[in-house]
This record gives structure tokens, C-alpha cells and sequence, in this order.
């Protein structure tokens, strides 16, 4: 079956307009409304958030009883089970903090390359560490929301829509257990509750203009889509691999005590059509590498925190995440098999992020979905509102 036993990844979701959305998890066509298969009010808050605070023991707990119920006592949850067909899918968590990184070498290195020819693509820190910036926690929304057209200064007395709007294909981190301020993390595996696809938007023009010297603002911080299944890390046991080799050695902090690189390709779809399959294996830092950093310096963790991989982009034609890769800034345009060609995104244009992993006894992980479509500006000028 997909979306099977293997799986059961946990959404948000609701029946009827001005309900309180609760938690389920999804097995097959239907979603198991877990407050009332568990009997447990934590599943009625409206979040993952509450749960998650739990700890990752309660997180091994729960899905072993899920599991139990749908195998062995199918006839008590029977009640509990909401066809797919009839729900809404929200935002699966209050998101606290978010942070994305930049951890895949080659896309790197292709915008190092573009924008910086006559230098080494990699800047001297990029090898050393997860590279990073703290994003807006209040602008991550859920999949299937639209993505107005960002305005913004494009250049000196340049104002206007950006005319260089693009995709982030990347991989999120969603944080359950917390710390405190001043602690570092311990294991990734007891702090992160599980995975999200997730879709960065870009205004690459508006990013260029304002970038240096302190790095991305506006032109990042305007709509970050986030898939409303979370895949909980017990499902991607078989996916885990040893991260890429590194050269130089990381710090002590830094190196790697259990393989958390993993196995799984993302696909995107621009308006239907296949554009790009970037595999996450090659990406040269991994999530815990990332959670360490991100903690090392005494910032604290708080439950529902989202940290995301940056885009992933393979060495291979048709592996780039984003299209400023895929069309190289827009020198070398996508034809698209209705005989159009990108170079940024159009209004109306609908962008869908899937991705799949190895499962138990060679079934297969499909990760739920991120999708969004672009609306036009609802401003052209730089006036102020009246």
C-alpha cells in the first residue's frame, strides 16, 4: 500500500470551516484523527507543537501504537479513519524559528561561478561550516498557498515586481525537543522530529541588490512553502547513508558520529511538467552537522523550530534545484513541451516539489508534497501606502 504501515507521516487537519484542525497521520486514502483513535487531547491543540514537546520517546511510543491499531485492531480505529478526499491540510506546526542553510556543494558553486567568474566559486569559510541565515518564521506557510509576486528595490532607484522570481527545492528539519538557552544539542535524533519538503521563493533580483553586506533579506523572506505531511525519522531508516567525504576535516564539533546523510530524490514540476530530479544524498553537509552548528554558540532550540537544507542540486544536467541554475540566469531558458521557455517564473505559473526514499523491504518513502502557485504583484510602484 502507499502510504503505508512503513510511513505514516503526521498533518494538520480539519472537516469544516471554523473547526480547530487536529493532528492525524495519513495510512493510504485516509487520515487516522489521532485525538479520537488515541483518546489523547494532545492531538486536538491544532499543532504537531504540543506532541513534539514530548520528546522523542513518546515519539517511538506513539507511532508503535499507530502501528499496532492499524495491523493488529483495525476494528477500534475504523471510526477514526477521515477519507483524504474530506479534509483541509494546514500548516502542521507553529513554527518558531526558521533557519536555511546552504549545504549543497555544486549549488554553491554554480552561483559562485556565476556571479563571481574571476573568483574560486566556494568562498575560504564555506568548506569549514553549514553556511546559514535566519529567515521569517511568520512566512512560512502551507502547501497549495499562493505566492504573491514580491516588489522591491531591483537596483539604485529601481523599484518594482521582481522580474527574477524562483524556486528553492530543498529538504526541512522540523525541531520537537528543545534546549536551553546557553546548552548545545545533543543527539540530532532526540532534538529533530522528522522531514518536510520544502520551497524557498526567491526574488533573485531584489537578493542581488540587497545581499551584501550583511546577506539575504527581502528578497527570501517574503514566502517559504512547507509541505503539510512531516515524515517522522523512523520512517527513513533505510534511507540513511554516510555523509559525503570532507576535505578539510571538520571541527571536532562538527564530524559526524552517525550516518545521517540520506537517500531520497526530489522532483519538481513546473506546470506538470518534469524540470529537475536533484539528489539529496550528494548534499555535502548533513541535518545533524546542521543542528550542531546552529546550537553551538548557546542558541537555544524551542519545539516547532524549522531548519532547511538550502537547495539541493546534483553535478548532472537536470539535477539543479533552482532555476536560476537550471536556466543560468536566465542565458539558457527551459523549453517546456507546450513550446514555452523560463527563465524565471510567470504568474500562473504552479511549481510542485515531490521526493521519495528507500523503505523497509524495498517499499518506497513518498514524502507529501510542496506546491505553490505565483499570483501577480499588487503593487508596481515604490510609493508609500496611503
Amino acid at each position: 500500500m502507499s502510504w503505508g504501515l512503513e510511513h505514516l507521516p503526521y498533518g494538520v487537519f480539519s472537516q469544516h470551516e471554523g473547526e480547530v484542525p487536529r493532528v492525524g497521520v495519513r495510512y493510504g486514502e485516509h487520515v487516522v484523527d489521532l485525538a479520537g483513535a488515541l483518546h489523547d487531547e494532545v492531538f486536538a491543540t491544532g499543532s504537531l507543537n504540543a506532541f513534539m514537546a514530548r520528546g522523542a520517546g513518546a515519539w517511538r511510543d506513539t507511532r508503535a501504537v499507530i502501528q499496532n491499531k492499524l495491523s493488529t485492531d483495525r476494528a477500534a480505529i475504523e471510526a477514526h479513519l477521515v477519507p483524504l478526499e474530506r479534509v483541509t491540510l494546514h500548516l502542521p506546526i507553529e513554527v518558531a524559528d526558521y533557519v536555511d542553510f546552504y549545504c549543497s556543494l555544486e549549488h554553491a558553486a554554480n552561483l559562485g561561478r556565476m556571479f563571481r567568474p574571476d573568483e574560486e566559486p566556494l568562498k575560504p569559510n564555506w568548506r569549514h561550516l553549514p553556511v546559514g541565515y535566519h529567515g521569517r518564521a511568520g512566512t512560512v506557510v502551507a502547501s497549495g498557498t499562493p505566492i504573491v509576486r514580491p516588489s522591491g528595490q531591483r537596483g539604485a532607484g529601481v523599484f518594482g515586481p521582481s522580474a527574477k522570481l524562483d524556486i528553492e527545492a530543498e529538504l526541512g528539519f522540523v525541531v520537537g525537543t528543545p534546549t536551553a538557552l546557553g546548552m548545545r544539542a545533543g543527539r540530532f535524533e532526540d532534538h529533530v522530529f522528522g522531514v518536510a519538503l520544502v520551497n524557498d521563493w526567491s526574488a533573485r533580483d531584489i537578493q542581488a541588490w540587497e545581499y551584501v553586506p550583511l546577506g539575504p533579506f527581502l528578497g527570501k523572506s517574503f514566502a517559504t512553502s512547507m509541505s503539510p505531511w512531516i515524515t517522522p525519522l523512523a520512517a527513513l531508516s533505510e534511507a540513511r547513508v554516510p555523509g559525503r567525504e570532507q576535505q578539510p576535516e571538520p571541527l571536532d564539533y562538527l564530524r559526524r558520529r552517525e550516518p545521517w546523510g540520506l537517500d531520497l530524490t526530489l522532483e519538481v514540476t513546473l506546470n506538470g511538467e518534469v524540470v529537475s530530479r536533484p539528489p539529496y544524498r550528494g548534499m555535502y553537509w548533513t541535518p545533524d552537522q546542521m543542528l550542531a552548528h546552529l546550537t553551538v554558540n548557546g542558541a537555544g532550540l524551542r519545539t516547532g523550530d524549522l531548519y532547511a537544507s538550502g537547495t539541493v542540486s546534483g553535478s548532472e544536467p537536470g539535477e539543479q534545484g533552482s532555476l536560476i541554475e537550471l536556466a543560468w540566469n536566465g542565458a539558457e531558458p527551459l523549453k517546456l513541451p507546450d513550446g514555452s521557455a523560463r527563465a524565471f517564473l510567470e504568474d500562473g505559473d504552479t511549481v510542485t516539489i515531490t521526493a521519495s526514499a528507500p523503505g523497509p523491504g524495498g517499499t518506497v518513502i513518498t514524502l507529501g508534497e510542496v506546491s505553490g502557485t505565483v499570483l501577480p504583484a499588487r503593487d508596481g510602484g515604490g510609493r508609500n501606502p496611503a
